[in-house]
């Protein structure tokens, strides 16, 4: 979260959100002046985590069903996006990501972990991903690979 500039007071938005790991710390993180919108396609995770965000007190954790093309977000209205392990799943994400930049304030960054692979394995190759994104109008920023000590996945950061 430090990397992507994620602080007290910070709009996040977790796109394709899944269970809500990501959400739920984001949350926590930004506290009651911020906001973080859990974005997923699939209904009944938004219900779980709207159960876990109402249980946990987290009013500032908000579900939103999005599209496969589109998360459906206000129009600059998020500091910060990160993709975790769904960027390969997307389907036109070209598509998706010029719809993201629409939603980033100036000056917001977009984070995208995944895995190098082949696109057919739960993975897509970083080079893939940084020209696609690149072509979504977004700048390289940063490029890590401290996800997991085997070196299969990257942290990859962009600004506008």
């Amino acid at each position: 979260m430090d990397l992507l500039g994620i602080h007290t007071g910070s709009a996040v938005a977790d796109i394709g959100a899944g269970s809500g790991w990501f959400s739920v710390r984001a949350s926590r993180r930004v506290g009651s002046t911020g906001r973080v919108y859990a974005v997923d396609i699939n209904s009944s995770y938004l219900h779980y985590i709207r159960d876990r965000a109402q249980k946990e007190k987290l009013p500032n954790l908000r579900t939103i069903l999005g599209k496969s093309d589109d998360p459906l977000l206000p129009p600059n209205s998020v500091d910060a996006v990160l993709l975790m392990k769904t960027y390969h799943e997307v389907a036109q994400p070209i598509v998706l990501l010029r719809h993201v930049r629409a939603t980033m304030h100036p000056g917001a960054r977009l984070g995208i972990i995944d895995r190098n692979g082949r696109g057919d394995d739960h993975g897509v190759n970083r080079d893939v991903v940084i020209g696609e994104v690149q072509r979504a109008g977004f700048v390289l920023a940063a490029d890590y690979n401290f996800v997991k000590p085997d070196g299969a996945d990257y942290f990859l950061i962009f600004g506008l």
